[in-house]
């Protein structure tokens, strides 16, 4: 703890370093003031009706957003409509070619594809704004006319979500980290005070129901469990399964180049907290439209009640293996890596180059790919099945959270490791 401390200070000592960690903060504390500035003209009452109706995804859009959501903030809508434009827009680029062209034409053809994304991005937080206030308004609320009141409303969220994002960009170009993952912590973190509080509340009442023996004894029990999560997760996202790489030596006039051996790095946990937001929102979209529309029949109400079925943990563990292998299928190719190795003269020793080596490298992926799945499937679940075992939900603090949070967290300190490295300071990792 301490030489962490001393290289916080040393970070401080570099200008430029300096310059990057006050302007995130600066752009932080932008974001959390604009989750305190309501939407005018809209029925707070109905909004938080519709959040409760939403059940688990209503919680966690309202975590990740740091509360604004359940306040119904100008940055309600926050980066939610950036993640699905984003998970669309993966999605399009394997099927779509000319999309698939652009993905590999270097920066141009990223800055392309971060343009459409973008304008993809205004366009769900448009639907979304749209389909929120015809869900919750309230001619009752208001004296603007109705057209007058909806204009208002929508532009409100959609510019806000337009806002949230361009500060995402902002922290990528100018600050610390990745800004969306970085406005996403910030929101969980800014839940963590009231999860101390629950767990106050919770300790309270087992005190006057039971012994305070047992009471402290629950609590405990409760802090281990983060500290288990907290500690697999670190393990996990920082583990990765080495693949020897061995390069043939060259010949060019009186030098001799290559013949050095080093390794090929595969990390366990490729697709990070993805899967689980993809099965979250495929999970989460049934009850979504039964809440926007209001329908109220037999059926409406067993998918509104879904997450209290044992079947809902079922598919949503299929949905976290399946996304997580769909992931590692798009993301990561053997064979071009495979013929990079052969161009450069590498090999894996005992392994022949070309669809060999290939094979080989996707056969060691699919099998860590297994491993992240499960992984990925007992850090979400068991918090939820203990809440349910424990019949106090509001103390357990979300697996899909500590992902993030720990993800974000090792991203800041890989940045800030890597700059005082390059000026010769202690760091982190020493």
């Amino acid at each position: 703890m301490g030489e962490m401390f001393q290289t916080i200070k040393n970070a401080f000592r570099v200008q430029d370093l300096r310059k990057k960690i006050l302007f995130t903060v600066l752009v932080v504390l932008v974001y959390r003031l604009g989750t305190a500035i309501p939407v005018p003209g809209i029925s707070a009452a109905k909004f938080t009706a519709m959040i409760d109706r939403f059940g688990q995804l209503g919680q966690f859009m309202n975590l990740i957003s740091g509360g604004a959501f359940a306040s119904v903030s100008i940055f309600s809508l926050g980066i939610q409509p950036y993640i699905n434009a984003s998970i669309i827009m993966q999605l399009l680029t394997v099927a779509i070619p000319a999309l698939e062209r652009l993905s590999k034409e270097g920066d141009e053809g990223r800055k392309k594809i971060t343009r459409i994304t973008r304008f993809v991005t205004i366009g769900l937080g448009l639907v979304m704004a749209v389909a929120y206030w015809s869900a919750t308004r309230d001619a009752a609320s208001t004296a603007l006319p109705i057209w007058l009141n909806a204009l208002v409303v929508v532009l409100t969220f959609t510019a806000g979500t337009a806002f949230v994002m361009w500060l995402g960009e902002l922290i990528n170009e100018r600050g610390i980290g990745n800004g969306i993952s970085m406005i996403i912590f910030v929101g969980i973190i800014s839940s963590l005070p009231r999860m101390v509080i629950n767990l106050y509340y919770w300790f309270q009442n087992w005190q006057f129901t039971s012994n305070i023996a047992l009471a402290l004894v629950g609590v405990a029990f409760v802090i281990f469990v983060f500290l288990v999560i907290i500690t697999l997760v670190v393990f996990v996202q920082t583990a990765e399964r080495r693949i020897p790489i061995q390069y043939a030596k060259k010949v060019v006039g009186r030098k001799v180049y290559g013949g050095q051996s080093t390794y090929l790095p595969i990390k366990v946990n490729q697709g990070g907290v993805l899967p689980v937001i993809f099965a979250v929102s495929i999970l989460m979209l049934p009850s979504t439209i039964v809440s926007l529309f209001g329908w109220t029949g037999p059926v409406a109400q067993w998918f509104l009640n879904f997450n209290a079925n044992p079947l809902y943990y079922v598919i949503y563990a299929f949905l976290i293996f399946a996304f997580t292998f769909f992931y590692a299928m798009i993301s990561f190719n053997p064979v071009d890596i495979s013929n990079n190795l052969q161009k450069n003269g590498g090999y894996i020793p005992g392994i022949r180059p070309g669809k060999p080596t290939s094979e080989f490298i996707g056969k060691t992926s699919r099998r860590l790919n297994w491993f992240d799945a499960l992984f990925l499937v007992v850090i979400v679940l068991l918090p939820s099945l203990l809440g349910l075992i424990s019949g106090a939900e509001g103390i357990w603090f979300g697996g899909t959270s500590v992902l993030i949070l720990v993800g974000v967290a090792l991203d800041i300190v890989n940045q800030l490791e890597a700059q005082l490295m390059m000026r010769h300071y202690k760091g982190f990792l020493d």
